[in-house]
């Protein structure tokens, strides 16, 4: 059969790879053309764009970039009619996935998604256009399952894909010993979001001269954009690819909103929560978005297990109070370790989650 895999970030990129693999063993004969990155790729799919040239953050920045947005979006379409998929597969992205997903329903092509977008967070109203252009939705976060039950639209929950990916790495990985010495920085996989969050993670490494910070950079990013914000700190190192063995290896780390704090976590690493956005961007979303935090690590557990930094609060002062007493043995840091492993508990009770959701897909094709 044909596949067309729609997703727009790094974690996409991941998740999508996993996907396509497990949909290779189970569809011999799988003909497969994607958007996303070098996992997806790598794995088997003839990649059309890279989640790189899509990756726009916030209000103001989508707004200055609707042009190339709309581009992307007939260009979508386009090569879609031309490779006549038996089947759409989106991953997350909703703000051009959901677009795609409701002229693809009107076309008549099969829709899947896998990964739901965020609509228990803000733009609840969504739910209705999922139900119109939706198929089939395969979520991955335990309590997404009761909220789309409210909607009277039924989902299935197949588990979180990064348990299986970071048990596996872990594994393989067994070697790599904890350094206490060592401080985790991920600022994330945009630019905006870099230029904003990455410049107040560097200047706290100020007050920790005896410890090795090491800032994890996207593989969507170029090296000579990273060159000028590092260059004042000669002291620092960085990896490429490699935040996985960066993450086993740390004390502790600084890590932007998003994925990062639940791979973080899962490797059992103690971290504060960053975000910074535009001012403009910031307090439209305040008025917007409804849960009460901004890391999946407490949203899933539904309560404070890690300090987030938020806007103004994310000041070097207050960064380097939280990290000193992630630093430091004691209560604070046993009590973080702790509720990690419930979390992870958690999360595994969907098993294999990218086996789940390509029997589900394989079975839904059948059908």
């Amino acid at each position: 059969m044909k596949y067309y895999i729609i997703a727009g970030e790094a974690s996409g990129d991941l998740h999508g790879s996993n996907l396509i693999r497990e949909l290779k063993q189970r569809d011999h004969s799988a003909d497969i053309r994607c958007w996303g990155g070098d996992l997806m790729q790598a794995a088997g799919a003839e990649l059309v764009k890279h989640y790189a040239e899509l990756a726009f953050m916030g209000f103001i920045e989508v707004a200055a970039n609707l042009r190339t947005i709309f581009r992307n979006i007939d260009f979508c379409k386009e090569d879609i009619t031309r490779f006549k998929p038996d089947a759409i597969i989106f991953i997350d992205y909703p703000g051009f996935n959901l677009r795609i997903a409701g002229w693809a329903k009107e076309k008549g092509f099969r829709t899947i998604y896998y990964i739901s977008p965020q609509v228990w967070a803000w733009k609840e109203n969504r739910v209705k256009t999922i139900k119109k252009a939706v198929d089939k939705m395969l979520v991955i976060l335990p309590f997404e399952k009761d909220f789309y039950k409210k909607w009277q639209y039924p989902v299935e929950y197949v588990g979180h894909p990064l348990v299986e990916v970071i048990e596996t790495f872990k594994a393989e990985h067994s070697h790599i010993r904890k350094d206490d010495r060592t401080i985790a920085l991920l600022p994330g996989s945009r630019k905006q979001e870099i230029l904003k969050k990455l410049p107040v993670m560097l200047e706290v490494s100020k007050a920790f001269p005896d410890y090795h910070f090491v800032v994890a950079k996207a593989p969507g990013q170029p090296d000579d954009f990273y060159a000028p914000l590092l260059a004042p700190y000669p002291n620092l190192s960085s990896v490429r690819n490699d935040t996985y063995t960066l993450l086993m290896r740390a004390r502790a780390a600084l890590v932007t909103s998003g994925t990062a704090t639940l791979e973080t976590a899962l490797f059992g690493v103690p971290e504060v929560v960053c975000y910074k956005g535009s001012k403009i961007s910031y307090l439209i979303a305040r008025r917007l978005i409804k849960v009460k935090y901004i890391s999946l690590v407490n949203l899933i557990m539904d309560r404070p297990i890690v300090k987030e930094l938020i806007q103004d609060e994310l000041t070097p002062s207050n960064l380097r109070k939280e990290l000193s007493g992630l630093l430091a043995e004691g209560q604070y840091r046993s009590r973080i370790e702790n509720d990690y492993s419930e979390l992870k508990a958690v999360l595994q009770e969907g098993g294999n989650a990218s086996a789940h959701a390509a029997e589900s897909i394989w079975k839904f094709m059948q059908g």
